[in-house]
């Protein structure tokens, strides 16, 4: 055999390799200015680890990315495909994800994973639907940077705060958080009850800034006077801080027509295509289809495209759903959302317990949050895996997962197993 021909050779040994073992990937951080500074922010000391990168004290880390997201790409960190993008390597090894996956959305990994670190509220904002994302990624792709659709859940780490969808007409008019604090016409009241609200939502989001001004000082003098004689409610106090955080902002007059949710550590909120929502404070995993685009209104410095907002959103009302997960076993949970591109496990393994993580049709992404311990695929050897690791696994590979610290603190996420019971 020729040098040329056996050095092909060993390369196609250690290729077929690589695709029966986890993949380890370095992944990117985005900087955001409302993220956590330094040391405080789990998204720092997951990318510091993952990366071997130095921590800047004074730099705001907000978001890490695990996927394909030409915004936020990984890489393969494997002597052999050390310079290839997670993308790149899926595109030259298609059947990594799966003959359903690979016939439904091609050669791209249809979720995106990420962890997020909040310490100032992101804007008002919603995603636009398949339709939407490719009607603005065609007419303005330097502002949506895709064509995609972006459901998405946030899998609370720490305790957590977001609005999410329109209060209930009801809930608004009976409490103390009602029209006092609102510009509101009497041509309001005369409209049907299922868009009082949304009316009031645009008035206010395309109201000048003088009006914006004005009403927030009326506001911010109303609720001083207002705590010497009671208790304020927390929508209350939370218009307050979002206002010393975006001054003269029409989003913290329009906060008050949205559910102010609170999720604890372990808790989930899904939020669907054209759903108004912001994410206020805590740090969770995040979970959404391959997408970028998000449609802003309120409580930001970027750029708005208020009209387009206000034509797509839903009018849905009342409590969103907050999702507790379905036990797989004594330390897995798994959260379902209604989107076939993802679902999420939570995996918290205490000392010497392990636990299997069946086969299934589609890949995985796997990222340890904390602790120590191994993982065992379907090749001889374990590999070790610690906080700040993220893998990739191709489709039909079962592991398992042993704990050699106190405790061991990972997520999974996979495409939605609703998808492949549809086949």
């Amino acid at each position: 055999m020729e040098q040329s021909q056996i050095q092909n050779h060993n390369l196609e040994k250690k290729r077929r390799r690589v695709l029966n073992k986890p993949l380890r990937l370095r992944c990117s951080v985005q900087n955001y200015n409302w993220g956590i500074l330094g040391n405080k922010s789990h998204v720092a000391r997951l990318f510091s680890l993952n990366s071997g990168s130095h921590i800047d004290p004074d730099e705001s880390y907000a978001e890490l990315w695990i996927g394909t997201h030409e915004s936020g790409p990984s890489f393969v960190d494997d002597q052999f495909d050390c310079l290839n993008s997670l993308k790149e390597w899926i595109s030259k090894n298609p059947d990594v994800l799966g003959d359903q996956v690979l016939k439904k959305w091609g050669g791209e990994l249809p979720f995106l994973f990420k962890v997020l670190s909040i310490k100032k509220a992101l804007s008002i904002q919603a995603h636009p639907d398949k339709e939407l994302a490719r009607a603005l990624h065609k007419s303005q792709p330097s502002l949506y940077k895709d064509d995609n659709h972006k459901p998405e859940l946030a899998l609370a780490l720490t305790e957590f705060e977001a609005l999410c969808g329109f209060i209930s007409l009801k809930n608004w008019l009976g409490g103390a958080d009602a029209e006092q604090w609102l510009p509101v016409n009497e041509m309001d009241k005369n409209h049907e009850l299922e868009a009082v609200l949304e009316s009031i939502f645009s008035q206010i989001l395309l109201s000048s800034k003088d009006k914006i001004c004005q009403s927030l000082s009326k506001l911010k003098w109303r609720l001083n006077l207002e705590k010497k004689k009671r208790q304020l409610t927390d929508k209350e106090k939370l218009v307050l801080r979002l206002e010393g955080q975006y001054p003269a902002d029409a989003g913290v007059i329009a906060a008050f027509l949205l559910n102010y949710v609170k999720l604890n550590r372990g808790e989930a909120l899904c939020i669907g295509a054209n759903e108004p929502h912001a994410y206020i404070y805590g740090e969770c995993i995040e979970c959404m289809a391959t997408s970028d685009n998000v449609v802003r209104a309120g409580l930001t410095s970027k750029h708005r495209d208020i009209q387009t907002l206000l034509s797509m959103l839903k009018r849905r009302q009342g409590f969103p759903e907050i999702l507790q997960g379905l036990s797989l076993n004594q330390y897995t949970t798994r959260y379902l959302p209604p989107f076939e591109e993802f679902e999420v496990d939570r995996c918290i393994l205490p000392e010497a317990a392990s636990v299997v993580f069946p086969s299934v049709p589609g890949p995985s992404l796997l990222l340890f949050i904390s602790g120590n311990g191994t993982i065992g695929a379907s090749v001889p050897e374990e590999q070790m895996v610690e906080e700040g690791d993220i893998l990739f696994l191709p489709a039909y590979m079962e592991f398992t997962i042993t704990s050699e610290s106190k405790e061991l603190h990972l997520y999974r996420a996979g495409v939605n197993s609703s998808f492949f019971q549809a086949y």
